[in-house]
């Protein structure tokens, strides 16, 4: 079904893909974003990883214990602000009974399925239009400061052996071998899980250039424009409402993040996205021998560490503090540590841009990607720190069941109906 008319909700990467390949696909877009530009908030300067190897929930066995640890920890991953806040606590709980091994099974399964299937597709848009977003293609290496942490990740090996993810396990030598600028560590390594089949980019640059090839392509992007609300008739979204404006289209893709849970409240719809509030600092390189060559994640305070050109990139946290964007210095303090503890000489500090954005989560990790109770109305939210990683599966996965289009890849476990009382 071509020449249908598309209106996507949201300008970040997810958005812009989605609105993309629903161009290319022969429909008719606008795209509305609340933002003076694209990608201005979760895509603008996350950790640079395009990632399917490292694709996984959070929930999964013995979290619970984990994350009391990490509470507890000065610099740990995870910090939870106090709150009344009752979508929190509903999240919380479908959370909780996600950590199990079977459920983190079946959620990586997914997540890999679709982040494998994006990452295909970053590739081949890159091969046909020749998009620049300082991408690199050396892999994820994640890096074991403990024999502890050696060991841990053989469950997870087993698991990527089961999927067929190409992997390596490698010894302190084999490590420096990958990362020579790793040779400066002040801290312990012990080992590390190379995943070859990752790459990097700056997700900003790729959002931009892609909207504005978009816009050549025939899309119209409506920027500083608030969505107030989603309006349904019968069964149907007939309008929606933003800036004052209303616009119609023969279908509606909900790609609004964090925010899609509030937006679609009014409807009937209960999604489970929560921010997942995360940091990230970006430095000039200031010694390149002494920089990362790809992508080290450091597993004890679970950072990201990015080669993005001549910058450096180091992302990570994840903060349970509802819609609070402040920028506090003792959230940044880790940042700077991983990164002086593994690549002392790599940045140039005096330099630093600090950022903080919210990541939308599901309780049990893979995004709802796919058709809602709602005839016309898709969603596309929910991809937690992935979004970057998951965008071109995504808005292809979209495109296609707009156009009826038979997808490439099985999508109907990632829809909304796995959170409905019959698949529960």
């Amino acid at each position: 079904m071509t020449g249908r008319s598309v209106l996507v909700l949201g300008g970040g990467v997810v958005g812009v893909a989605t609105a993309w390949y629903c161009a290319q696909a022969g429909c008719a877009v606008t795209l509305i974003e609340r933002r003076e530009g694209v990608g201005m908030e979760t895509s603008f300067a996350n950790a640079g990883q395009v990632s399917p190897g490292y694709s996984a929930p959070w929930a999964g066995p013995g979290m619970q214990v984990k994350a009391l640890r990490w509470l507890a920890m000065k610099h740990g991953p995870l910090k939870v602000q106090p709150r009344m806040d009752r979508a929190l606590f509903a999240w919380l709980i479908r959370f909780n009974a996600a950590c199990t091994a079977e459920a983190y099974a079946t959620g990586k399964s997914r997540m890999m399925r679709l982040a494998t299937y994006s990452r295909d597709m970053l590739r081949l848009l890159r091969a046909e239009t020749n998009i620049a977003y300082d991408h690199g293609e050396g892999g994820t290496l994640q890096l074991f400061r403990t024999q502890k942490q050696v060991d841990a990740a053989i469950k997870d090996v087993t698991v990527l052996r089961e999927l067929g993810v190409e992997h390596r396990m490698l010894d302190r030598a084999a490590v420096l071998a990958q990362e020579p600028g790793l040779a400066a560590a002040t801290a312990p390594i012990a080992g590390g899980l190379l995943l070859p089949g990752d790459e990097t980019g700056d997700a900003h640059l790729f959002t931009r250039e892609l909207a504005r090839m978009a816009a050549e392509a025939g899309v119209t992007f409506v920027h500083d424009t608030n969505i107030d609300s989603i309006v349904a008739k019968d069964g149907r979204v007939d309008h929606v409402l933003a800036g004052g404006q209303t616009y119609r289209a023969d279908e509606v893709v909900l790609a609004l993040g964090s925010y899609s849970a509030d937006i679609a409240r009014p409807l009937g719809l209960d999604l489970p996205v929560y921010p997942l509030k995360g940091y990230s600092l970006t430095a000039p390189v200031a010694d390149p021998t002494g920089a990362p060559l790809s992508t080290v994640m450091d597993e004890t305070y679970k950072i990201g560490i990015t080669r993005l050109g001549g910058r450096v990139r180091v992302g990570g946290t994840a903060e349970l503090a509802g819609f609070d964007t402040r920028l506090p210095s003792k959230r940044t303090e880790v940042l700077r540590l991983s990164l002086t503890d593994l690549f002392p000489r790599a940045a140039d500090l005096d330099a630093v841009q600090y950022w903080t954005g919210l990541r939308p989560a599901t309780p049990d990790g893979p995004p709802i990607v796919g058709a809602s109770p709602i005839a016309n109305l898709w969603l596309n939210c929910g991809h937690g720190t992935l979004g970057w990683t998951m965008a071109c599966g995504s808005g292809r996965l979209i495109a296609d069941l707009i156009t009826g289009k038979t997808p490439d890849i099985d999508y109907s476990d990632l829809s909304y109906a796995r959170y409905s009382p019959v698949n529960a």
